[in-house]
């Protein structure tokens, strides 16, 4: 599959919003000595929920579409999270993705992110310093961007070195003060925002971790609930895993036969993983807080419709679960 789209062209525009309204936003704005540009959403800034979702917008390469709104199947958290993607596959996995590890230093002084939005699809890198630098889901999709500026999301609560900056630059092939850096501790409400909005992505993925066919998948709508920010990390992380696993719907359109539409409908909810059951926070600290021990296919939302488009059936499966979401997020 193909795409003519450029996700920086698109979502450029909204960052240049961001910061020209900085002040409304509650978003510091700076110039690191390579010239690059930060936007704090969290770290010395309030940020806040509007902040987030726009970033969430940016992350999706603008191909995506998120809303807040109080309609909620959920008696004591009203807030939800709406995402929208007529693109989503370029929208969630060419763009939104967390998928460049980026890292500078060593020991205590070390930085280390992942990277997601548009700059990925500039980059095509999965990981600094690897000898192939073209990611096999980009060859999949066929796909590479080219744009004379960039952005690019870290959810980390410090400015990265300049050096980070400098290889973000390089492998893009832009200079760095058109290098747009913005910046979501997971604590912070603007933060916790953009990772709930992957509840779409979450879905992409699991699917592609599934092998279905990405190019079948035709367009997709994703809701969960906002959680309350916790300023411990971990818990903080667990809440925003837990508003995907527990209370995250996924509705995907796609063609193909019932057949393979009812199967990706079946493996997709979370409650399908052997570490289902209990709130992340609690899994990872099983786990020794080793993220690649628990199982994958736990990221993914509680709830899916996968629509068949040719015969216009469609397939339920998992369920939300409000118990879960509540010891999860009263923690």
């Amino acid at each position: 599959m193909q795409s003519h789209v450029s996700v920086n062209a698109y979502a450029l525009p909204i960052v240049k919003y961001m910061i020209a309204h900085a002040d409304r936003l509650r978003l510091k704005i700076d110039r690191l000595a390579n010239h690059c540009t930060v936007i704090d959403a969290g770290i010395q800034a309030l940020g806040g929920l509007e902040a987030g979702r726009l970033i969430a917008e940016v992350c999706m390469g603008g191909l995506g579409k998120v809303t807040l709104t109080q309609d909620s199947p959920f008696k004591r958290w009203p807030t939800m999270v709406n995402v929208h993607s007529t693109n989503p596959v370029f929208a969630c996995l060419g763009s939104q993705y967390a998928g460049w590890s980026l890292s500078h230093g060593e020991g205590k002084g070390a930085f280390f992110a992942l990277g997601s939005g548009p700059a990925r699809a500039m980059a095509t890198k999965q990981k600094e310093g690897v000898e192939k630098p073209v990611e096999t889901l980009y060859e999949e999709l066929g796909y590479r961007d080219v744009c004379g500026e960039t952005a690019i999301v870290m959810e980390v609560d410090k400015v990265p070195p300049t050096e980070v900056i400098d290889m973000i630059a390089k492998a893009c092939k832009v200079e760095t003060d058109s290098v747009h850096v913005i910046l979501t501790p997971t604590s912070s409400l603007a933060g916790g925002m953009q990772v709930v909005s992957r509840v779409l992505e979450v879905a992409l993925h699991k699917a592609h971790s599934l092998h279905f066919p990405l190019g079948n998948i035709l367009d997709g709508m994703a809701s969960a609930p906002v959680p309350p920010p916790h300023p411990n990390f971990v818990k903080a992380m667990g809440r925003t895993n837990d508003a995907i696993l527990f209370g995250g719907t996924v509705h995907l359109f796609v063609k193909g036969t019932d057949e393979a539409a009812k199967a990706l409908a079946m493996e997709l909810p979370s409650s399908t993983s052997r570490d289902y059951g209990k709130p992340f926070a609690e899994v990872f600290k099983e786990y020794g807080y080793d993220f690649f021990k628990v199982d994958a296919m736990l990221f993914s939302p509680a709830k899916v419709i996968v629509t068949a488009v040719e015969s216009g059936h469609s397939f339920h499966a998992g369920a939300l679960d409000e118990a879960l979401l509540d010891r999860s997020f009263d923690q």
